[in-house]
């Protein structure tokens, strides 16, 4: 019967402190794997950095897009800008431009 006794009273004992490591367990694993998580964050920043880059990118591209369409605006038309799209558009070449043909893949 102590015997029986004294196992129960380990068991009372040893009950919270299993319930706390469970808890503890528990939001520990939430901590690093959850939805809103160290990993989950460290991704986000990831993601964030890619983002930022690519804004950048677009944001010069579209400098250089703006310059070209204010070159090509008819109170600041650039002459050479305009021969440059004139040929481009008919396919006609400057006597002195040298032409060189690549094979299309």
């Amino acid at each position: 019967m102590r015997r029986i006794s004294a196992l129960r009273y380990a068991l009372r004992e040893a009950c919270l402190p299993a319930v706390f490591a469970c808890v503890f367990a528990y939001l520990g694993y939430h901590l690093v794997q959850g939805e809103l998580g160290l990993l989950a964050w460290a991704q986000l920043e990831q993601r964030l950095d890619t983002l930022e880059r690519e804004a950048v990118d677009l944001r010069t591209e579209r400098q250089n897009l703006e310059h070209q369409v204010t070159l090509l605006r008819p109170n600041g038309l650039d002459p050479d800008m305009l021969d440059e799209q004139a040929r481009a558009v008919l396919g006609y070449l400057h006597p002195q431009d040298v032409l060189i043909l690549t094979e299309d893949r």
